[in-house]
């Protein structure tokens, strides 16, 4: 099981920076429309088999985001 709600995360990062779906799609190379599938949970950003995988093995799969100094 996968622990985090991803597609709730990044609706919240895009607040939180002030970024607009539209920007967040042409800064990964992708359509606005694709992007709001994702937050709206009507696509996967994760891959089922990798779950299934890790939940086989014993696992639950949780994130931990780190922001990224950009001065490196």
């Amino acid at each position: 099981m996968v622990k985090n709600n991803i597609e709730v995360d990044v609706k919240v990062k895009c607040i939180e920076q002030g970024k607009t779906q539209a920007k967040l799609a042409e800064e990964i190379e992708t359509t606005k429309a694709y992007v709001n599938r994702v937050i709206k949970k009507n696509d996967s950003v994760v891959n089922n088999t990798f779950v299934k995988m890790m939940e086989a093995l014993g696992y639950d799969i949780e994130l931990h985001y780190v922001k990224r100094d950009e001065s490196e």
